[in-house]
């Protein structure tokens, strides 16, 4: 069993992604707390911080319009219901944790959200994930000083490399072990990292 939280994170954005795609759909039989069970249970002998995916979907869920207002004046040409649904997600998911997991670096946290853009989203994904969160962080930082990180994240332009405008939705279905799915960037990853990206099929809509 694997103490993996990148894997965890992987989990965290599959639940967040079809909970917030079935609401925005109107689906009648949508319900949050079986969507989590459902994916906790499929790779409950994967990882052993369970609790870690569980905190972090509902955190996310929960303070959903809270974290997209304070995401917002960092892209104010972007308007963050246009943008594409998998970055909003790995954004919310990113800030979440700045402000909330005190036992994780900060970098550490922006690098995984980059990570997660790079692997799920579009070309330009993780250049914008990079730029909002580490934005954010100095903000941060400057407001209060004592919370101001060893290791820097290096400025960006002032200009966010934000993706292309998406005219069509992305899903994500899961399926069983055996259906490989065309996620960019597995090399390099953890066997038990890849099997849960190998488990996400990400279709997108004409």
């Amino acid at each position: 069993m694997a103490s993996n939280r990148h894997l965890g994170r992987i989990i965290a954005l599959q639940t967040l992604y079809e909970q917030d795609f079935r609401m925005e759909a109107g689906d009648p039989d949508f319900a949050d707390a079986e969507i989590l069970q459902r994916n906790i249970q499929r790779y409950k002998e994967m990882v052993d911080d369970l609790d870690f995916i569980a905190q972090l979907v509902a955190g996310v869920a929960k303070n959903a319009e809270l974290l997209d207002a304070k995401l917002q004046p960092v892209a104010p040409e972007w308007p963050i219901k246009d943008i594409a649904r998998m970055d909003r997600l790995v954004l919310r998911i990113g800030l979440y944790e700045l402000e909330n997991s005190e036992d994780i670096p900060a970098k550490v946290v922006i690098n995984e959200a980059v990570e997660l853009a790079k692997a799920f989203g579009g070309n330009n994904s993780s250049k914008f994930i990079n730029g909002v969160l580490g934005t954010l962080l100095r903000e941060r930082e400057a407001a209060n000083p004592e919370l101001a990180t060893e290791s820097a994240i290096p400025k960006t332009s002032t200009k966010l490399p934000v993706p292309k405008k998406a005219t069509a939705t992305k899903t994500i279905v899961v399926k069983t072990p055996a259906t490989k799915a065309p996620v960019k960037r597995v090399a390099g990853k953890s066997k038990v990292a890849k099997k849960a990206i190998n488990d996400t099929k990400i279709k997108k809509a004409a």
